[in-house]
Parts: structure tokens; C-alpha cells; sequence
């Protein structure tokens, strides 16, 4: 009765173990689960519109429905690393609000049971839904928030591969210390203006502690509050002050208002120099590009530089098919940090979520892969990629040409800005 019993018990685990597959070989995905948190609704919906098309098009080249024939993008057709699972996308709209945003992580991780997370463009809504992946465990990529401190919170599972405000206010002050050699003016002072967000109240941090390392004297520094329905007490302000240069930082709701309100005030700056977000947004050139001429800002990208990256050219023109327009800032970077997080999930070979974390951890692409005009990505221990570049922007003709750093200028700086009696 012992052998008896021995050997049913045999064939027992042989036959578990058939069931299981291969020892120690866990069961391969069908699919990867990813939650895509973006502004698709409300005032500041452009980022979401304009990125929704293009993170489409990551997933079908990962999926080998599209071809992008450059190495590092045709090592991912397919997905290899997981036997052909296919990517699928579950887009959640978050309105800009950083309550909405922890309520639609929570929703996608508990019910949706996404692999991992990306967006949210919003720096106060990537502070919250970021805090829900950490408590869950859930890789969370962030292609462009810039506030400096989402990338110091001592977070695990928080990587971004875009530059922060430190980055670009740094190449901002660069760019003013090289114009000054080249033009001979002297840039002595800055006029700072920065919303009640969490992205204005960092960045108008960043800017005063630069300005005092570079000595520049901050002759206006003065915070107001987000989506406000009338500038003119800000922009007499900035009028009275007469600064060098006037640096806003803005959503596109409150620098289309600055514009026209400047216009109606007659305030004349000779330099701006904004922080990216609504003056790249291209509803803003849509609604006062002309009376924006000559505004400078910070980017990670410009549509001028496609043709100069085979790469960008390439993913453009399939872009451009999708979405009827070029690929600017916000598609490309958030394009960037998709493939990035697309890369590590394919060489995790595992939707685990700690496989994929360390994968990220593991990240290095050259940045001859990439559209961007970085070195590369490689991420430090706080999740933060550590070899980005910013680039210098001016709104000339109704659409934003490279005028810094000067090799990869496509167009010169103009100086002054046209007093608004001299326009035509």
C-alpha cells in the first residue's frame, strides 16, 4: 500500500508540474497594461490633445503594427523580451487637477490593474498620482513635469527623463551670460512672474536662486494666482519696474492674457525669457503669436531642429499622418519617456513590477537613438536623468525657431522685441 501510495503522490507532481510548465519558467504575458494620465478636458487640455497621438504610436511600434527603422526602436517590434505580448493603453483624463489625478492612479492600479503608469505633464497633478504608485508599488515614468523637487522625495519607484527647472533656468542664465559676450548689452536685471502651482512656485524659487548666483538684481518678484481673470495690476507692475528681461512662468490660459494685457498697457519689454509650458503651447501661438514676437523660452525640443535628427524626421512624418501637425516640446518629450519605459519593460522580460523598476534603474540609451538633442538617458539614484539638454527658443513668424546654444541655432536672436508702436 506504501509503494501504492508513493507512486500516486509521484505522479501527482508530475503532473502539477506539467500544468505549471518548465521549472522555475513563470507563465508569459499576453499583454502589458499601461496607464497613460494626462489634461485631455479644461483649459490646459493641449498636452493631453497633442500627446494622446503620439504615445499611440510608441504602442503600435511595440506592437509591429508601425515601423520607426532605427536600431534602438526596431529592437523593441515586438516586444522580444516578453514573446510578442502586446502593448495596451488605457488613457485617463485628469482635467489638471492634482485631486483627480490621485483618484484616476488609484483607479487605474486597483481596477484596471495597469503594469505601470506615465504622464502627467502637471507637476502639482504628478506629485499626487505619483505618491499613489509609490504606495502601490507600480513604476510611475514622468516624460516632462520640470519641478525640481518631484525627483527628491526619496521615491522608489519615480523615474523622469526630461530636464527640470533647475536644468533650464541654468541654460536661461547661460544663454543671457553667451548673448551679453555676443551683442555687448548687459543684462543687469529680471522681472519674475510665476502662478500659485506647484511648477510656478519652483520655478520662481529656481529663478531667484539663479539670478542671485549670476548676479542678476530681481527688480520684480511677484506671484499670482493661477487662471487669473485680470493681469493689469501684474503687468503695471512689470512696466513700472522696467526690468532687462521679464521671465514668466505660465499655463496658456495666463500668458494668452499677459499678451493682450501688455498690448493694451503698452508695456514694452526689450527681452522675455518664459518657462516653456503655456507659451509652448500651441494654442498660444494660435491666439497671439503675432503679438508675442520675439518671446524667448526654454525647451527640450524644437520642431526647426527635425530635419537636423533622421530620427525626428522619421517619427514626424508618421506623427504628422496621425495628428495633422509637426511634432513640437510636448509630443516629443512625452514620446521620449514612453520608449524609455517601453525599453525596460522589454528588457525586464517580466511585467513585475520590481523587474521593470530595475530595468529602469539599468536604463542607458545613447542619445543618437533618440529625437531629442540630449547625450542620452541614463537615470541617478534619485530617478532623474542625468544627460539632458536644454535648448534656447524665440518666437519669430508665428513659430518658434533654435536661437541657443549658438551650433545649433537655426535662426538669430532678436533684440529688442519691436515696441508695439513699431509693429506693423
Amino acid at each position: 500500500m506504501k509503494r501504492i501510495a508513493a507512486g500516486l503522490l509521484a505522479v501527482l507532481v508530475l503532473l502539477v508540474i506539467s500544468a505549471a510548465g518548465p521549472a522555475g519558467v513563470a507563465a508569459q504575458p499576453k499583454e502589458v497594461v499601461i496607464g497613460v494620465l494626462y489634461p485631455m478636458s479644461g483649459p490646459n487640455a493641449q498636452p493631453g490633445i497633442d500627446n494622446k497621438p503620439v504615445i499611440e504610436i510608441g504602442a503600435d511600434i511595440a506592437n509591429g503594427a508601425v515601423d520607426l527603422p532605427f536600431p534602438f526602436y526596431q529592437k523593441l517590434k515586438g516586444m522580444p523580451g516578453l514573446k510578442g505580448a502586446k502593448i495596451r493603453l488605457i488613457f485617463a483624463d485628469h482635467q489638471g487637477k492634482p485631486e483627480l489625478g490621485q483618484a484616476e492612479a488609484e483607479r487605474l492600479i486597483t481596477q484596471e490593474k495597469v503594469h505601470a503608469l506615465v504622464g502627467c505633464w502637471h507637476s502639482g497633478v504628478t506629485a499626487t498620482a505619483s505618491q499613489v504608485a509609490e504606495r502601490y508599488g507600480i513604476p510611475f515614468l514622468n516624460p516632462e513635469s520640470s519641478s525640481p523637487g518631484l525627483t527628491r522625495r526619496g521615491l522608489k519607484w519615480f523615474f523622469r527623463t526630461s530636464p527640470h527647472d533647475e536644468h533650464f533656468t541654468q541654460g536661461m542664465f547661460e544663454f543671457f551670460r553667451d548673448f551679453e559676450k555676443k551683442r555687448g548689452v548687459k543684462i543687469a536685471t529680471a522681472g519674475l512672474t510665476y502662478d500659485t502651482s506647484l511648477f510656478g512656485a519652483d520655478s520662481g524659487k529656481v529663478m531667484k536662486d539663479l539670478a542671485k548666483k549670476y548676479g542678476v538684481e530681481v527688480v520684480l518678484d511677484l506671484q499670482y494666482k493661477e487662471r487669473s481673470t485680470s493681469l493689469q495690476s501684474e503687468v503695471q507692475r512689470l512696466k513700472a519696474a522696467n526690468p532687462d528681461v521679464w521671465m514668466p512662468t505660465s499655463y496658456q490660459t495666463d500668458a494668452i492674457l499677459f499678451v493682450r494685457t501688455s498690448k493694451q498697457l503698452d508695456y514694452n519689454p526689450k527681452m522675455i525669457m518664459a518657462q516653456n509650458a503655456g507659451h509652448l503651447s500651441p494654442d498660444f501661438i494660435k491666439a497671439v503669436g503675432k503679438e508675442a514676437e520675439g518671446t524667448l523660452s526654454r525647451a527640450p525640443f524644437s520642431t526647426d531642429l527635425i530635419a537636423k535628427r533622421p530620427v525626428a524626421a522619421a517619427l514626424n512624418a508618421l506623427y504628422m499622418k496621425r495628428h495633422s501637425k509637426d511634432l513640437y516640446d510636448f509630443p516629443a518629450r512625452s514620446f521620449t519617456g514612453f520608449m524609455t519605459l517601453l525599453d525596460a519593460i522589454n528588457r525586464a522580460g517580466s511585467t513585475d513590477p520590481e523587474a521593470i523598476r530595475k530595468a529602469l534603474v539599468a536604463t542607458s540609451i545613447p542619445g543618437d537613438q533618440l529625437i531629442m538633442t540630449w547625450e542620452g538617458i541614463k537615470f541617478d539614484e534619485t530617478g532623474q536623468n542625468t544627460q539632458v539638454r536644454a535648448i534656447i527658443v524665440q518666437l519669430q513668424e508665428g513659430k518658434y525657431h533654435t536661437v541657443w546654444p549658438w551650433d545649433s541655432a537655426t535662426r538669430e536672436v532678436l533684440y529688442p522685441i519691436p515696441a508695439w508702436a513699431d509693429r506693423k
